[in-house]
Parts: structure tokens; sequence; C-alpha cells
């Protein structure tokens, strides 16, 4: 006689699955998120047949202009969902609260409203907003200019309304803020627990790809910085991008996490103002000091956040003290690697600051972490110490070991092209294989050798 097939249980983050419930998922570690699923017998198998509504198509037979890809009218944007939006696709725009994600979304809507489409007419935008009122919506369309014809505004938390209001305006771009509000009725648990954000998701993604109109979702995030809601969310949608920023800055980050239509290395700089969200094209000039001279204390670096080189200037200050501990600030820069170039400094350069405190900081609020920083740290600490500034229009890239060799670094030449192009003539790197028309190259092998640069 044949066993019965048992019942399997599934995590709900991550669609781990078990022959026994669990208190703790061994994947992803959510504790209570197993469900258990009966197994379906051969005979309801054969009910469940459906017919198809279509037949199955050659591929070669499909109409290509069905995923043409349609410009945001924001080129920030576009750089990272990669060249635009794709027609029925989801997308997942998360963030912490209050870094801009609704205003963003709102410029979005009021771009897309001022583009013809393919019929020639001017498209339509639907924003549905669950969190505020219509009023509150209009008051900051009026406040960033994002006020168009054909940009409609709904406050609606019932899915089934929303969809209602779809087949009424028939949109060309859908906008749901947030997903986490939303409620899908028939369906048990609160608005933004896992039941109810993954019916949302699931009913949204349905209606994106069966009337092509491309969907953008706001979704919470946690405190470690995670998407709200199952895990399984971030699966169901085409392309999941985080709205980062600091709150003491106005610079915000677009970094793409997945996307199913283009790279996830791409990353759009955003400015906050008080009239709204501003493309930054050219981010460097917030990370630089603009002075004719260059002080003690400074070097300026390029770093890569994902393929996008940005310059980044890196400022040391260092202070005699009697303290037996002296003490060693970091802002902007990796926390661990700072001490282990101080030490390289002391122990293969005869730059102690056993004695001294020291203060390395980045300008305008840019996180660096990458080891193609370290001999900008090297060499900015070294100027302090000594008084001599480096010369004038001059980058420093390259790793720094702990036998005081200079590293090669990744995508040298392409950083060196994005500091070329803003005006820098002269550059201090690593020896490898590359040439710059109309710079100076400097190559170091070893810290010795950079810290000639400044004659010490």
């Amino acid at each position: 006689m044949a066993k019965a097939k048992r019942s399997t249980h599934v995590c709900s983050e991550c669609g781990y699955e078990a022959p026994k419930w669990l208190g703790r998922c061994p994947e992803c570690g959510a504790w209570g998120s197993f469900e258990e699923h009966a197994p379906v017998a051969a005979s309801a198998r054969s009910s469940l047949r459906i017919a198809p509504n279509a037949p199955a198509l050659n591929i070669t037979k499909i109409d290509p202009t069905l995923s043409t890809v349609r410009s945001t009218g924001i080129s920030e944007l576009d750089r990272v969902l990669g060249k635009g939006i794709v027609p029925g696709s989801v997308i997942l725009l998360a963030g912490e609260p209050g870094v801009g994600k609704s205003t963003l979304l709102l410029e979005v809507a009021s771009k897309w409203a001022q583009c013809e489409g393919s019929d020639g007419q001017k498209r339509k935008a639907l924003y549905i907003t669950a969190e505020e009122s219509a009023g509150q919506v209009r008051m900051r369309a009026e406040r960033t200019g994002a006020l168009q014809e054909n940009l409609y505004l709904a406050a609606e938390s019932q899915l089934d309304v929303v969809f209602s209001h779809v087949e009424a305006i028939k949109p060309s771009l859908l906008i749901v803020d947030s997903v986490q509000t939303m409620q899908a009725s028939g369906v048990e648990g609160v608005s933004g627990g896992v039941a109810q954000s993954r019916a949302v998701t699931a009913a949204l993604t349905s209606l994106a790809k069966e009337t092509a109109i491309p969907v953008l979702l706001v979704g919470h995030v946690t405190k470690d910085g995670n998407v709200a809601g199952p895990r399984t969310l971030e699966h169901l949608v085409d392309v999941v991008l985080n709205f980062e920023g600091d709150r003491h800055s106005t610079l915000r980050m677009l970094r793409g996490i997945k996307n199913r239509f283009g790279a996830t290395d791409e990353v759009g700089c955003f400015e906050q103002q008080h009239d709204g969200i501003h493309e930054v094209p050219d981010p460097s000039g917030l990370f630089l000091s603009h002075r004719d001279a260059t002080p003690d204390g400074t070097a300026v670096t390029v770093a890569m956040d994902g393929v996008r080189p940005i310059l980044a200037e890196v400022q040391a200050l260092v202070v005699p003290t009697e303290s037996k501990n002296p003490r060693r600030a970091v802002t902007g820069l990796d926390a661990t690697r700072v001490p282990m170039v101080l030490a390289v400094l002391s122990a293969r350069a005869k730059k102690r600051t056993h004695d001294k405190e020291v203060y390395v900081a980045t300008v305008g609020g840019v996180k660096v972490g990458e080891p193609a920083v370290d001999l900008a740290i090297a060499l900015a600490t070294a100027s302090a110490m000594t008084g001599r500034a480096l010369p004038k229009r001059t980058v420093v890239v390259g790793e720094v070991g702990l036998a005081g060799e200079i590293r090669a670094v990744p995508n040298l030449q392409r950083r060196l092209q994005e500091a070329h192009r803003l005006g820098y003539g002269k550059a201090i790197i690593p020896n490898a294989d590359v040439d710059i028309p109309g710079m100076q190259l400097q190559k170091v092998g070893t810290i010795a050798e950079a810290l000639a640069v400044l004659g010490a």
C-alpha cells in the first residue's frame, strides 16, 4: 500500500521547506514563520487543470514593442532602472521614513504626465495614497511644482477600490504609497502583516502583467534596513530600489538591489531641497571644498559607488596630547582601516602618532569604505603632521598594505578619467599600466615614495 504523502512546512519569509514545524527558520533566521501546507492529491491536481486564456506563442512572434522601455523623465532614476520603465513591470521603492520616497514618486508621476504616449496623447498617471489625505499630497505637489492636468490622485486603502480607479481612469502608470497600508478584502490579517502585504503585492503584480501598466510601490523598511513584510515580497516584484540618505545631509542615493531588466550596480544621486527632490548628475562637487589653494591635511581621492566614480575629499587633523590613549575619531570612512593606515605610517615611514590625537573625516557627508582611499588617508595625515600641502589639483588613489606597499585598485582608468574631466591634472597612483592623455601620473610602489611628494 502506497504511503500517504505528509504535509510540508514552508517559511513565509524565505520559502524554505521543512518536513516538520520549526520555531526558527535555518535559512533566514525568522521566528514563528513556518506554515503548514497539505499535499495535493493526484485527483485534485487533475481537477485543477484550467484551459489557458491564450495559446503559447513562438518567441519570435511576440511583439517587441510590448517591452519598449519608457523614460520616467528623471535621468538619474532612468540610470538605475536601466534606461527607464518597462511596461507591465512592478517596481518596489524602499527607504526609511522621511527620506523622500513619496516626494520622488510624486515627481515621477508629474514628469510622466507631461510626456506623450505612443498614441500622441498625454500620458495619465494615477497616484494612490493610503498614508496621507488628498489635500496633503496636493499641497506637496504645489510646493514642488508637480501639478499636472493628467496626474490623478486618490486617497484609498482598499485594493478593490484601487482597481475600480484603474478601470475608470485607464492610466499608463500606477503609483501605490504604500504597500504596507493597503488592505485586500477576503484576506485575514492587519495591514502591513505578512498575509496582507503578500496578497496586495501579488494582486498588483497580476494587474501589471495583465494590463501592461507599470506599477510603482512604496515599501517601508525595518530597523535593520530590510523591506518590511515577508521576504517573498521582494521575489514578487521585478525591481527593488533602495532610497537612502543621512538625516543631517541633503544628499540622497538611489541604489538597485534587484533588477530583472538591468544591472544593480548603478547609483542615482539626488538632493532634497525645500522645493522637492532634484537630480545631481555630477555629485563630486558636493564632496569637495571649493578653494583656490590646497591646505595641509587634505587629499582628494576618487571613490567608486557601484560603477560610478565620485571625487571625495579626505581631511585629517593631528593634535598633540598627553593622554596615554590618544583619540582616533573617524567620520565617513572605515573606522577599522584608519588605525591600520596610521600603524603603517608609524612602522614603515616613521610618522608616529602614538602621542597625538588624529581626526579623519570626509567632506559633505559622503561615506567611503573601500581600500582605494587608504593612500589619501595616509597623505592627508602626513600632510597635517608636517604642515606641507599636496600639489594643487592632485588626486590620490591607492590601497596601502601592511608592508607599506601601494597596491592596485579596480577601475583605476575610469577613476582617473573622471578626475581629469573635473580639471585635475596630476594623480598619485600605484604602479599600473594606465595612461590618461593630458594628465601627469606619479606612480609609487611604497608609502615612502608617496610621502616623498610632500618632501617628508
